[in-house]
């Protein structure tokens, strides 16, 4: 397996590892609701350097983004980041990813650990324009740092008034005594705070320094059980159970980062438009159980007939709402929040409500 920068410091402070991706991952330290409640209300330290980076350079970098991205990247500034997606041409997701427009003719996409040979295949396979490709996978470690604590953590370590800077917004600047470190106010837990971006070897003094930074918040390592609830507490997708390569963007309720602008021809649209004018014959919804049961991955989604209308692709405890939580697609007459459905848990057929994301509110 592959490791990264952190792995020995997982091992050594007790971590549950288990393989991800490839690599070692910490699956959780201390139990994943106490990380998960850490993060909600305080500070915690997320190893995501498994992630993977691709650099996208030179005069036709934009034009090779627009033809292979869902999202309108030329709405992109310098400093600005946005989420996007890979569409094959019957119009399902190939991965959804982050671009980040780090300079004129200069960008970079963060793509899921688990498509990094896939999507690199994708983009060169599709770069037709000659824009100059670099997969930075293995030369690039990242930290999220997340919770309502993250802010003031960090700030300690850097003059940059990180205040200032937006939502999907970054800059590159030093932090920790390091140079060039990219510090993105984005992340995947809801609860706040900055993603950080830098060369593999610097990372046990950026570790160490962010650690001592948020000690008086009480700040720990978390895994990546717990950051799997808090993303679903947020109704946020993840690849491999609520998105893949049959899911569309449109049956996934990412209409609004799949751009029909003119002049942006991009690999699917057409599958695409055809799907938005016809309509869509599902629809990926979050819901909660009104009784006691976990929903899980899986489960089949029943109308109050126990006519099967839909698949649960996340569920989980909230270990906010301590109730279950769910996603799944159902046909479209069930998909409006309010409706009433059944998740078949083992040989109960629990009741449940569509609702509105995020859960945690």
């Amino acid at each position: 397996m592959k490791t990264t920068p952190f792995t020995d410091l997982h091992v050594a402070l007790g971590a549950k590892m288990h393989a991800f991706a490839g690599y070692n991952m910490p699956i959780e330290y201390t139990g994943i609701i106490d990380e998960h409640l850490t993060v909600v209300n305080a500070v915690g330290v997320f190893d995501v350097s498994h992630m993977g980076e691709f650099w996208v350079k030179g005069p036709q970098a934009l034009p090779f983004l627009q033809r292979i991205a869902s999202n309108d990247a030329s709405r992109l500034q310098p400093g600005k980041a946005q989420y996007s997606c890979f569409v094959n041409e019957r119009g399902g997701i190939v991965d959804d990813f982050i671009v980040y427009h780090y300079e004129p003719e200069k960008y970079l996409l963060v793509v899921n650990a688990a498509n990094i040979e896939k999507d690199w295949n994708w983009c060169v396979k599709h770069n037709t324009v000659g824009a100059e490709l670099e997969n930075a996978s293995d030369h690039m470690a990242q930290l999220a740092v997340q919770g309502p604590c993250a802010l003031e953590t960090l700030q300690k370590l850097t003059a940059v008034d990180l205040s200032a800077i937006p939502y999907y917004s970054f800059v590159t600047a030093c932090f920790a005594g390091v140079e060039n470190v990219i510090l993105s106010n984005t992340g995947y837990t809801g609860a706040g705070g900055f993603e950080l971006y830098f060369y593999p070897e610097q990372g046990r003094q950026i570790w160490d320094a962010v650690f001592e930074a948020g000690e008086p918040f009480g700040i720990r390592p978390v895994g990546l059980g717990a950051r799997d609830t808090l993303r679903l507490e947020m109704g946020f997708c993840l690849y491999g159970n609520d998105l893949d390569d049959s899911t569309t963007p449109l049956q996934a309720g990412l209409g609004w980062i799949t751009r029909f602008t003119e002049n942006k021809p991009f690999i699917g649209r057409e599958a695409l438009e055809k799907e938005k004018a016809e309509g869509v014959a599902r629809k990926l919804c979050c819901f909660e159980l009104t009784e006691k049961g976990i929903p899980r991955q899986g489960y089949e989604i029943l109308d109050s007939e126990e006519q099967h209308i839909g698949t649960v692709t996340s569920g989980t405890l909230s270990p906010v709402l301590k109730t279950g939580i769910g996603m799944g697609y159902l046909k479209p007459e069930y998909a409006s929040p309010g409706t009433e459905i059944f998740i078949r848990v083992r040989n109960r057929k629990l009741k449940a409500q569509v609702v509105k994301p995020p859960f945690r509110k």
